[in-house]
């Protein structure tokens, strides 16, 4: 019942607001600007996020997907659309914001610990994309859709980058990791293993200590252990 009320006040306020002007943007190709109007409908953007998911599930694709047929299919108007997202690229990465496992929450001032959460949060995403055909379909239409792709890199991917990053840091300045390295790389090699088993390597396991396993043997290291002879520690050759 709420819902229904949000969504009729909402296509109220788009008659009144704007009752020819974004449809004749769309009809030219246009983007139209987001406007202001009233607090957002929770239950709104709910049934907006849902229809896009509804009608990928009915075998949509993404290039087909138009602003007015979310809109008919949320029971919306589509200028509520357009007062949240500035158009479909910035709706359909909320979409999948939605649908994938939720970020972790780090504490921002541990360094290793909030590494493993982060490393753990990409083992569980590559969990979802194998075992939802929703997912797994999205992201490979994304690949083609420059625009889309481009969109959800800067907006999900890049700060999740600079959230491994600034983990690692601060795993160096807590002298957990070696301050005499590049963090940028450092970074890197943690963030490999991770990635070519979760996309790279789609059939390869992804066990529940994955993160503790790549931790600790970058942590170790890959040279052989000093050999003891005639108790002598001596170091195989490299």
């Amino acid at each position: 019942m709420q819902a229904a009320q949000d969504h009729a006040q909402d296509q109220a306020q788009d008659r009144a607001e704007d009752p020819q002007g974004r449809d004749r943007a769309e009809d030219h190709g246009q983007d139209p600007e987001p406007r202001r109007g009233r607090p957002r409908s929770a239950a709104a953007e709910r049934a907006i996020l849902d229809a896009v998911v509804e009608l990928l599930e009915a075998g949509e694709p993404l290039a087909g997907l138009s602003i007015e047929r979310i809109a008919r299919t949320a029971g919306v108007g589509k200028a509520t659309i357009y007062r949240r997202w500035s158009g479909k690229e910035e709706l359909f990465v909320d979409v999948l914001r939605d649908i994938e496992p939720a970020d972790p929450t780090v504490s921002g001032t541990e360094g290793l610990a909030d590494l493993r959460l982060l490393l753990e949060s990409m083992r569980t995403r590559g969990l979802a994309q194998r075992s939802s055909v929703l997912l797994h379909n999205v992201f490979a239409q994304m690949k083609s859709h420059p625009k889309l792709w481009t969109e959800y890199q800067c907006t999900v991917i890049a700060p999740r980058r600079v959230a491994m990053l600034a983990a690692v840091q601060r795993a160096v300045d807590a002298g957990e990791l070696r301050d005499d390295l590049d963090a940028e790389l450092m970074d890197d090699l943690f963030l490999g293993p991770m990635l070519v088993r979760t996309v790279h390597r789609p059939d390869a396991p992804l066990p529940e200590d994955l993160a503790d396993r790549i931790i600790g043997i970058l942590l170790q290291g890959l040279a052989p252990k000093p050999q003891v002879t005639a108790g002598k520690p001596t170091t195989a050759p490299v």
